[in-house]
């Protein structure tokens, strides 16, 4: 009774965490003429605001195209004729919050290139003057992402608690760091392809067998890394379809690559202290079995749900 109990809650709480996974909106400008320049616009779904973007007063929107669903974002592709360069200029965004963010990239006819973050408590970006040589923004995304992607946290938790001693913990991390971003380079630049349906219901399945692991108190000792590197190649290319939809410049697509790929680290390494503590007092206190058992159970409930919602969405 417990454990369907157990199960029962995972599936309404799954609900609530799925609802904040981060969905960043985009913006792309393309210089194509003097202070002429290309829009391409894209807004989530899952927002239950209405994105929009506020140009400087001296620019005058014109030829554009319907609106066009792409996967999860609602996409805009208009072109701006300004008066000016938009260097200096302000640009602000509609409808950001806590979990919608927006990543703008200016690219000039100068082959010089600007990139910046837009968030809900700073919706209005003033655009430099000066280039901006790094894509910095994709290191905010690559910890929000991994920060809100509960499904890697969960993953993340569950390999600490299946890792005996320090040293192992800190293989075991670097080995799941190396294969997710091998698989996540890879499918960035078309070498490894995988739909992200596909790539989402396999980490699913990844999270039930942690979850079978933990209830059976098993804890690896020698070689734990391996099996960190097996799943991080399979979590690699999830970050990768998140990285894709996103979007990014071409000129900077292997610094972005790299910026993404540091915070998303980050954002792993902020968990970990956390986690290792909470564990460490939970066994002074002599919980450790219950707590594993109850988190054996809410992870395979968890997982299930993911697992079935996302083979229903290749299905259909």
């Amino acid at each position: 009774m417990k454990i369907k109990l157990l199960f029962i809650i995972s599936f309404f709480l799954v609900n609530s965490l799925h609802s904040h996974e981060l969905n960043p909106s985009r913006l792309y400008i393309e210089e194509i003429d003097t202070n002429t320049y290309k829009v391409i616009w894209k807004y989530p779904t899952n927002s239950v605001q209405e994105g929009g973007v506020i140009f400087p007063e001296s620019c005058v929107e014109y030829d554009k195209n319907l609106r066009k669903l792409e996967g999860k974002y609602l996409v805009d592709n208009f072109f701006i004729d300004c008066q000016s360069s938009l260097k200096g200029k302000t640009i602000q965004i509609k409808g950001l919050s806590r979990m919608i963010d927006a990543l703008i990239s200016i690219d000039y006819l100068d082959k010089k290139s600007f990139e910046g973050l837009s968030t809900v408590n700073n919706s209005q970006i003033i655009v430099p003057i000066e280039e901006n040589r790094y894509p910095t923004s994709y290191f905010s995304l690559g910890v929000e992402h991994l920060l809100s992607g509960i499904d890697h946290i969960l993953f993340v938790v569950g390999l600490i608690l299946l890792v005996s001693g320090w040293l192992a913990l800190i293989k075991t991390i670097t080995a799941f760091t190396l294969a997710h971003s091998l698989t996540l380079g890879l499918s960035v630049y078309g070498l490894v392809n995988l739909p992200q349906s596909a790539s989402e219901a396999i980490i699913a399945l990844t999270i039930i067998y942690m979850a079978l692991e933990i209830s059976e108190k098993k804890q690896y000792k020698n070689t734990p890394w391996l099996i960190a590197f097996g799943f991080g190649l399979i979590h690699g290319l999830g970050f990768a379809g998140a990285l894709s939809e996103i979007g990014f410049s071409e000129d900077s697509m292997l610094l972005s690559l790299l910026f993404f790929n540091i915070g998303i680290e980050v954002g792993q390494l902020l968990i970990i202290p956390f986690v290792v503590l909470f564990f460490w007092i939970i066994k002074k206190i002599e919980l450790e079995k219950a707590i594993f058992r109850t988190f054996s159970y809410l992870l395979g409930g968890i997982g299930s749900f993911w697992l079935i919602q996302r083979l229903l969405i290749i299905i259909f």
